[in-house]
């Protein structure tokens, strides 16, 4: 059993859309980030960073492992379970290179472009149009590669499993999705497997 502490965001989506996929069991435990509960000291001893998801396998190979930071979520249950990470060498690190694109670039300059467009208190501009053009740079990144291949690694994997929950936000960031026909086609087929759509279903 893994005990997944979690909230809907999308990093936190990204994890359970991969425990979702590979059907391990899991019992999630919610963590309410407006209420400062990521900073409790029973959370905290499980990710001293105070940050959603991470997750506990009570039933990991040598034991109990505990696990923080989506990406490496991402990468162990891919192990555990043999799912959604290619075999084949080159396919494998296009995989992990591309999931580490998002935890570097896709996710916090979605997050500092949301924050400045939606919720900064007040407005600044700058700030704004700097992540703003960025995101639309990281697009075209993606778009690129989703113009060569069904999806980033050549099949469904932990490469687009991370990408999706980032870049299914398009409208809050202020992107006209119609510009990026082969990043519309991907999001639309992920946005159809039954597991995204359950853990899509409460968001």
């Amino acid at each position: 059993m893994i005990d997944f502490y979690n909230w809907p965001t999308p990093n936190g989506q990204r994890a359970q859309i991969m425990l979702e996929e590979t059907n391990l069991e899991y019992e999630l435990h919610l963590v309410k980030l407006s209420e400062g509960e990521q900073f409790s000291a029973e959370f905290l001893a499980v990710n001293p960073n105070g940050k959603i998801p991470a997750m506990v396998d009570r039933d990991g190979p040598d034991g109990s492992v505990t696990i923080f930071e989506s990406g490496a979520m991402l990468l162990y249950l891919a192990e555990k379970s043999g799912q959604f990470l290619p075999s084949e060498t080159h396919r494998r690190w296009q995989a992990i290179s591309w999931m580490m694109f998002h935890a570097a670039g896709v996710g916090p300059n979605f997050g500092h472009a949301g924050y400045y467009r939606n919720r900064a208190p007040e407005p600044v501009p700058a700030a704004a149009e700097r992540f703003s053009k960025e995101v639309g740079r990281l697009f075209t990144v993606i778009e690129g590669q989703l113009g060569e291949e069904e999806f980033l690694a050549g099949t469904y994997s932990i490469a687009d499993i991370a990408g999706f929950p980032w870049l299914r936000m398009y409208e809050r960031m202020g992107i006209a999705i119609d510009q990026f026909p082969s990043v519309a086609r991907w999001l639309q087929t992920i946005a159809q497997r039954p597991a995204v759509q359950r853990v899509l279903k409460d968001s």
